[in-house]
C-alpha cells in the first residue's frame, strides 16, 4: 500500500527467469535425424563382391594357409595353431596316453591287407588255407576291438580323475587315434612308448 511498487518483471521468483539464455545449437547434435531408410542404407554392405574372382582367390589363399599351419603345428606339437578339435588340455592327454601304449588296432589295416591277400590267392589253390585266413583275420578283429574296449576303460577312469568329467566325442577321438599306425598319427606322437601322462 505505501511506499514504492515493485517491478513484476525484475522481481519474479522464478530462478529460470533470471537465468541467461541459452544456446539450443550447442547443446543439441546439430543435424536432424536421419530417417529410416537413409540409416539402412549407410549400413547396407554388398553380399557378393565387385570382384569375384579375385575375393575368390584371395579366400583360396587364407584357407590354404591357415591349413600349412595347422599341419606345421600338429607335426610340432604347437596347440595354439592346432584345429579345434585337437585343442585342449583333454584331448593331449588323451593322445599322450593313447601313444604311450601298443595298441592292437594300429596294426588293423596292414594286417588286413596281408591276410585278405591270403585268402583271395588261396580260394582256388587251397580252400583250407583260404578259410583259415579269414578266420584268423576274424580273430584279430575280435581283439583288437577288445583291447579298444580295455583301452577306453583305463583312460575313462584316469580322465575322471584327473579332470572330473569326459567330454563328447573323447570315446571316438581315442578309438580313432589308436586305430591309426603310429607314424601317420596327427598330430605327431610327443612321447615314447610306456610313457604315460601324469
Amino acid at each position: 500500500m505505501f511506499g514504492r511498487q515493485k517491478d513484476p518483471v525484475t522481481s519474479s521468483t522464478d530462478p529460470a527467469a533470471d537465468a541467461p539464455p541459452v544456446d539450443q545449437a550447442a547443446t543439441g547434435k546439430g543435424r536432424p535425424t536421419p530417417r529410416r531408410k537413409e540409416a539402412e542404407a549407410a549400413n547396407r554392405r554388398p553380399l557378393v563382391p565387385a570382384d569375384r574372382k579375385t575375393a575368390a582367390k584371395a579366400a583360396r589363399q587364407a584357407q590354404r594357409e591357415q591349413r600349412d599351419a595347422e599341419y606345421r603345428a600338429m607335426q610340432s606339437g604347437d596347440e595354439r595353431a592346432m584345429p579345434a578339435r585337437d585343442r585342449g588340455p583333454v584331448r593331449r592327454f588323451v593322445r599322450d596316453h593313447v601313444d604311450a601304449r601298443f595298441n592292437l588296432g594300429e596294426y588293423f589295416l596292414p594286417v588286413a591287407a596281408v591276410f585278405l591277400v591270403l585268402q583271395l590267392s588261396f580260394t582256388q589253390i587251397n580252400p583250407q588255407i583260404a578259410v583259415l585266413a579269414l578266420l584268423v583275420l576274424y580273430v584279430y578283429v575280435i581283439a583288437a576291438v577288445v583291447d579298444g574296449a580295455i583301452l577306453w576303460w583305463r583312460l575313462k577312469r584316469r580322465l575322471v580323475v584327473k579332470f572330473g568329467a569326459v567330454p563328447r566325442g573323447t570315446l571316438m577321438y581315442a578309438v580313432m587315434r589308436a586305430f591309426q599306425l603310429r607314424r601317420a598319427r596327427l598330430p605327431k606322437p610327443q612321447v615314447k612308448r610306456r610313457q604315460y601322462p601324469e
